[in-house]
């Protein structure tokens, strides 16, 4: 008798698992079917016209004199940089020529 006992509990519980992995399978499926038929119907019918607010860059203020006030600023500095640095050059320059004398022609 309980040879027949330990086959029969596999086949019922070899069953639920069969009834509810497919359960499962069917009930996914309905699902993703149901959502795909969604999505095509949104894609199919025209959207409704939504007013867009205008980009951010047509909504920032156009600030003319701290633009312009900010350019000769920048230049001015640069300009300051450019003459130290020349003047660095031209005094590395004039040392070597005082302490190793004037370069020869090769």
């Amino acid at each position: 008798m309980s040879f027949l006992i330990g086959p029969a509990s596999g086949a019922l519980v070899a069953g639920g698992v069969y009834y509810g992995f497919s359960n499962l399978i069917q009930t996914r499926t309905q699902q993703l079917s149901t959502d795909l038929h969604i999505q095509s119907v949104r894609l199919v019918e025209t959207p409704n016209v939504i007013q867009a607010p205008p980009p951010a860059a047509s909504r920032i203020p156009e600030k003319t004199f701290s633009t312009l006030l900010q350019t000769k600023w920048n230049e001015q500095i640069e300009g300051v940089f450019n003459w130290a640095r020349e003047s660095d050059k031209r005094a590395v320059e004039l040392a070597r020529k005082m302490l190793y004398g004037l370069p020869e022609d090769k």
